[in-house]
């Protein structure tokens, strides 16, 4: 069983001795802080949302591999951004699926606004996700609204009271679901002189009603660019007494270091610099799949002439290839094997197409996408015949003239890894 009082973060006593690396594998984010401006290759800034580079779940874990060689004392692998982890669901729970293969005696981490996290608690409890920090920084929409310029759920982007609403509403019910699947809790709440430094003891005393384990109250780092630039950062003398005004309430962390996105190391002595080269060397790395012959492409036809069939729901695959003349010829029609359930079909898939470069589809969900990118195998939604999309593979490049207008099959899909696509 994992020893979970090594997370330097929410244990002090063991700061000095266990580090930490974030793995920046989520640049998109679902919300808009009016403290937050993310920046990249800044390698001189150490604040939250800052990385070097972006790295894809297989880089991640090459990464790590190079991280552990490296500083042993690593305990820890988390991942804070840059942007939010459940903004880019897929990233983050391939990244912890490859990271639970390799280095299942690591504790796995997650930083989270948590506005689209529960659809996903299941998923983490399951990867084994010990510690999970939600960033709530008011339980009073009106004051939350003066802390977020927008809330996005989905496709829809809310404002003012209703997108701070809707956020608090969410952050609520994940503190209560990471609890009741005994997932420890941290609570990172910003001081924010003039707009909530008078409401967080208030934070304080709902996060504990729901079980909250510790919270870190850190004091605002204002940031170019942003509504709160101009906002003098608070000091010990504001913290201080607010820290020990929430502590009968909710245990308080007082170490924190407000890390970047790839910070990397012990708290104290944080290697993200010395070791940006290796991130940004694992940033530039393909697939090991990609050096093996891939002639071929795979297309999602109903009869066979037009590419017009999701993904998800393909029983066969036309498999094309080019000859030395620039010939385009039908290989064989290669069958679906049945359907497996979630990742496993998405995994299965991709092996069957192992020897294909790209799949013309009319349609197809981000989890299978990230599947097949992992194999070194792309993916373009297209309308038309089979023959323009090979002429573009294969010859012009030009795939973005004919990708797939029809907003109704590709929108749709929200790819949620349930075998549809």
């Amino acid at each position: 069983m994992k020893d979970t009082t090594k997370h330097p973060c929410f244990n002090k006593e063991n700061a000095g001795s266990c580090g930490r690396v974030h793995l920046p594998v989520a640049p998109k984010c679902n919300i808009q802080c009016n403290y937050c401006n993310r920046k990249y290759d800044c390698v001189n800034e150490s604040r939250p949302g800052v990385t070097s580079s972006i790295l894809k779940p297989f880089q991640a874990a090459e990464y790590m591999d190079a991280v552990l060689e490296k500083e042993p004392r690593i305990t820890v692998a988390g991942i804070a951004g840059p942007g939010d982890p459940f903004a880019n669901p897929q990233e983050v729970l391939e990244t912890m699926r490859l990271l639970n293969k390799k280095h299942p005696h690591l504790l796995f981490c997650l930083s989270t606004n948590g506005m689209g996290i529960l659809p996903y608690l299941d998923d983490i409890a399951e990867l084994g996700v010990s510690h999970v920090t939600i960033t709530m920084s008011a339980v009073d929409p009106a004051i939350g609204a003066k802390i977020y310029s927008w809330v996005q759920d989905g496709n829809t982007i809310h404002y003012g009271e209703e997108g701070a609403k809707l956020l608090l509403d969410r952050q609520l019910k994940a503190i209560k679901g990471l609890k009741d699947r005994n997932i420890i809790v941290k609570i990172n709440s910003i001081a924010i002189p003039g707009i909530n430094d008078d409401h967080l003891l208030e934070v304080a005393k709902v996060a504990s009603e729901l079980g909250a384990d510790i919270q870190n109250i850190i004091p605002l780092k204002p940031t170019a660019d942003t509504l709160f630039a101009d906002i003098e950062e608070p000091n010990h003398s504001l913290i201080g007494p607010l820290r020990k005004a929430a502590t009968p309430y909710i245990k308080q962390m007082t170490h924190c270091k407000r890390c970047r996105a790839d910070a990397v190391g012990l708290l104290s002595k944080d290697q993200s610099a010395s070791l940006c080269g290796t991130l940004q060397a694992c940033a530039q790395h393909k697939p090991l799949e990609l050096e093996k012959p891939r002639p071929y492409v795979a297309i999602s036809s109903r009869e066979g002439l037009l590419i017009n069939q999701h993904f998800g729901e393909t029983k066969s695959f036309y498999i094309w290839g080019e000859d030395q003349k620039g010939n385009f010829s039908l290989i064989e029609e290669r069958k679906v094997p049945p359907k497996a359930c979630g990742p496993k079909r998405w995994e299965e898939l991709a092996l069957l197409l192992n020897d294909c470069r790209t799949v013309l589809t009319a349609a197809i969900g981000e989890t299978p996408k990230v599947y097949l990118e992992e194999h070194g195998i792309s993916s373009h939604t297209l309308s038309g015949l089979i023959q323009d999309g090979l002429e573009a593979v294969y010859h012009t490049g030009n795939i973005e003239s004919l990708k797939c207008r029809r907003a109704g099959i590709a929108g749709g899909c929200q790819g949620t890894g349930t075998a549809c696509g």
